[in-house]
């Protein structure tokens, strides 16, 4: 299970989510595992021929869907002199220390790479040059796609290194049952007013929850949940416009980590961590009301939860927009068919294709162009309670701030939520107690 980034940890849960299709409809990112044909391992392979044919190579890591959604062998159909041929590292922590070196000696790389959003920064600001410029290619259209999203994969001058695919617009999933139980409202659009706008009236809401909360339940899973979901809407958080280190001073990481140790201090926790397994066993159990979830998560809840809590789970918006994941596709100068990769990453990332790749496999497009089209616009859960995740993801990813990434995002976020979060929730340490510990190992780490 990868928790590299922070950032996007969906391609980590999507074995769970993969199993969760219903009514047609896959709410779960991608499998982390390899792909159908075998082929794994590889962050390049040049392409060579195939009957006489032009081969593509895709270097991936986890499995972003696109052969398991068809689209390799339709656009195989629509163009009989191109071959794709797709290889996958399982973790992008391996991954992406691959694609660096590769990049550095010019060999070794495929014709389309995968770029994570915890990484697409440093790509652009230092090695953008071993990219081709795709807003230049045919079929490319800015206004397709989320401004911010956009913004993410392009340099300070214009240049685009990676073509945005899916991104993880934030909401937030609670247990109808629950808050019947402790006297709150149950109407999504009801649950909503209680903490619109505002993070700290998400926390009134559950310390009135906790006031007849039902046995052995708690508001929500975890402290670091909580930070994770304020920060993830935050433009500028660890790093400046300029890639100043500010993370110490940032008002924005100061107010997820004051909401967060609120929440832990405040005893309204689980006092879980994500993704361990007594995280998982605590859905089975139904033993916290709420959680921040992106798109992939519904698959992962609606494993964990199981068809005994069909119904009891529902979604509605978060009190401020945010993002939690994404990944972008580039195609490297080095390549030896820059051109026809050029193309093949153009249709992959258009809106037709985006929201294919939703229907079939729950990815949230980041091309705003698909928000309009019924396969999105229409889309509905039917384990929680039919709610219209396509009405609600579509307006959480437009109220997303551009947000400065930084290159060592992951590593200032995993020790804050890991570390400092995490003494404070389950060992009772104060809030200066457990930031002290984050910022001793996150200097530690980054040699400061």
């Amino acid at each position: 299970m990868r928790r590299g980034t922070g950032t996007y940890r969906g391609r980590a849960v999507a074995l769970a989510a993969i199993a969760a299709l219903s009514a047609g409809l896959l709410s779960g990112c991608a499998d982390d595992g390899d792909n159908k044909d075998g082929k794994s391992g590889g962050g390049g392979g040049g392409g060579g021929g195939g009957g006489g044919k032009t081969t593509i190579t895709m270097g991936l890591f986890g499995t972003f869907g696109f052969q398991e959604a068809g689209l390799y062998d339709e656009y195989m159909k629509l163009h009989p002199d191109i071959k794709i041929q797709q290889t996958v590292i399982e973790r992008n922590e391996n991954y992406y220390p691959q694609l660096l070196n590769h990049l550095s000696t010019g060999s070794g790389l495929a014709d389309v790479q995968g770029i994570e959003i915890a990484n697409v920064t440093e790509v652009a600001q230092t090695q953008a040059d071993k990219f081709i410029d795709l807003s230049k290619t045919d079929g490319v259209k800015k206004e397709n796609f989320l401004d911010w999203k956009w913004q993410q994969g392009s340099t300070k001058d214009g240049k685009v290194i990676g073509l945005g695919t899916d991104i993880g617009p934030m909401a937030i999933c609670y247990r109808k049952d629950l808050f019947k139980e402790a006297g709150l409202p149950t109407d999504r659009e009801k649950v909503a007013q209680l903490w619109a706008g505002d993070w700290n009236k998400y926390l009134e809401a559950g310390k009135t929850y906790m006031k007849k909360a039902p046995s052995d339940t708690a508001f929500v899973d975890s402290a670091g949940g909580v930070y994770n979901a304020v920060i993830s809407g935050s433009a500028e958080r660890y790093y400046d416009t300029s890639g100043k280190l500010i993370y110490k001073d940032s008002p924005a990481v100061k107010n997820a980590w004051n909401i967060a140790t609120k929440a832990a201090t405040g005893q309204l926790t689980a006092k879980l961590q994500q993704f361990q397994k007594t995280w998982d066993q605590a859905y089975a159990n139904g033993k916290f009301a709420t959680v921040s979830c992106p798109p992939w998560m519904l698959g992962y809840i609606q494993e964990k939860a199981g068809a005994k809590a069909k119904n009891r789970w529902d979604v509605t918006a978060a009190p401020k927009p945010g993002n939690w994941g994404g990944s972008f596709l580039g195609v490297p100068k080095a390549g030896k068919h820059t051109e026809e990769a050029a193309k093949l990453a153009a249709w992959l990332t258009a809106p037709e294709q985006q929201a294919k790749l939703f229907a079939k496999r729950g990815s949230w497009p980041s091309a705003q162009a698909t928000y309009s089209l019924p396969d999105v616009a229409n889309a509905k859960h039917p384990y929680f309670d039919n709610a219209p995740i396509g009405t609600i993801f579509a307006q959480a990813a437009k109220g997303i701030p551009v947000q400065v990434l930084g290159p060592k995002d992951g590593i200032i976020y995993q020790n804050i939520t890991d570390i400092g979060l995490l003494q404070v929730d389950q060992q009772g340490k104060s809030p200066e107690q457990g930031w002290k510990a984050a910022t001793k190992t996150i200097d530690n780490a980054l040699d400061q």
